[in-house]
């Protein structure tokens, strides 16, 4: 990566609802650059299994950051907790000595024990709409109301997220899913295989992330039903469903959760790659980051039609997409019985070309310093935002008055 100049060297403490050790995901990517330049401390959520509140403080060296993960005692009540999560970084500052800092919010749920600190700036990664995942905690929406009143710059996930989002905060920015492209390029080479997989049938059609509320089982029933003779590989981590309640086909491979470096031997044996993902709530703001990893590896796509697939990569028929099982069958069966599209590949690859999380992480430190050493300007286009909706809550009462 090229040496990228930073002028403002202040820690970074990140508050993230995602476990580093779970998915290699955008976190992961932003927060490791990062760490190039600054020291970066990632605060976990707590896990609930300690007779008394301490911090595992953990260095991890591949990363060149810090993971924090507060331990508190089974059952303590959330105010009790939100008072021990405030004490142990407290203590770890201390321990630290981290005094210049800015502060990253996966989270908004984290405001509640980080309110009473003095950051240089705060940073808002809004990396998904948290408030319509399974299990989410009531108060979420009222605590990124007020992230968004706290933050000095804000960044989202994906376009349609940005489209969203972007009237709550005068300086928001979309930095939608980006791709290490190098790594995942290695799945044009089927000779690295994963051995695992090799005892399974072709045609092969597969999928790699999270299996949870946003995955189409449905779909996925179906489409198995279907055509017995092709196998689905699915490997990633199953949460917050019953495993029990997934489709149980002899042709569908469950394979369990495999780390990042793994994913492009797994990919190297598939024949289609598939984003089914359920059309909900979950699923209405999402930029799935395996889209750009599954092209890199030269794979053909089918996706159903999440907004940020079908824009740009729908569009610029990269990917194809399919709602239903039916679709879904006759799109892979198209993409079968055809040649190797080297026109298609050379597209893949233009288009692939002008991304990176390198240039995401670049753009994002860019805006971060901006946003650093130009602080009368974000105010002066935070009070300009401001104005614009008081007017235009003036002019709604008149209308309702009307």
């Amino acid at each position: 990566m090229e040496k990228i100049k930073t002028t403002y060297q202040a820690d970074l403490i990140c508050f993230c609802h995602l476990r580093w050790n779970f998915v290699y995901q955008r976190p992961q990517h932003l927060l490791s650059r990062f760490a190039k330049y600054r020291r970066v401390f990632v605060i976990e959520e707590p896990l609930y299994d300690a007779p008394v509140p301490w911090n595992e403080i953990v260095y991890n060296n591949e990363a060149n950051l810090w993971n924090v993960i507060p331990h508190l005692p089974a059952g303590m009540p959330a105010e009790k907790s939100i008072a021990a999560q405030k004490v142990l970084l407290d203590m770890l500052m201390e321990r630290k000595q981290i005094e210049n800092y800015l502060l990253w919010y996966y989270s908004p749920m984290a405001l509640q024990f980080t309110s009473h600190l003095t950051p240089a700036k705060i940073i808002y990664d809004c990396m998904d709409e948290l408030s319509a995942f399974k299990f989410a905690p009531p108060a979420l929406k009222q605590n990124e109301a007020k992230l968004f009143k706290k933050a000095d710059i804000v960044f989202t996930g994906g376009h349609h997220l940005y489209e969203a989002k972007k009237d709550f905060h005068a300086n928001i920015f979309p930095m939608p899913s980006s791709i290490d492209r190098l790594h995942f390029e290695q799945a044009r080479d089927a000779r690295i295989e994963a051995e695992d997989q090799k005892a399974i049938p072709h045609p092969r059609i597969g999928f790699y992330g999270v299996v949870d509320e946003r995955f189409d089982t449905a779909l996925l029933e179906q489409a198995a039903l279907q055509k017995p003779g092709w196998q689905f590989v699915i490997i990633g981590p199953v949460v917050k469903i019953d495993p029990a309640s997934l489709p149980q086909q002899p042709n569908i491979h469950y394979l369990g959760a495999r780390n990042y470096k793994e994913l492009p031997a797994y990919l190297a044996g598939w024949d289609i790659a598939m984003m089914p993902f359920a059309l909900n709530e979950a699923t209405r703001y999402i930029s799935p980051t395996k889209t750009p990893e599954y092209l890199a590896g030269g794979k053909p796509v089918i996706s159903t039609s999440i907004r940020d697939v079908v824009i740009p990569y729908g569009e610029k028929k990269l990917v194809h997409i399919a709602d239903t099982a039916d679709d879904f069958v006759a799109v892979a069966e198209k993409i079968l019985a055809g040649a190797a599209n080297e026109a298609w590949l050379k597209q893949v690859d233009d288009f692939l070309e002008g991304i990176s999380w390198d240039i995401t992480w670049g753009k994002m430190n860019q805006l971060i310093e901006r946003t650093v050493t130009q602080p009368a300007f974000i105010k002066i286009k935070t009070e300009s935002l401001q104005n614009e909706r008081a007017h235009s809550e003036v002019e709604s009462s008149l209308l309702r008055s009307a």
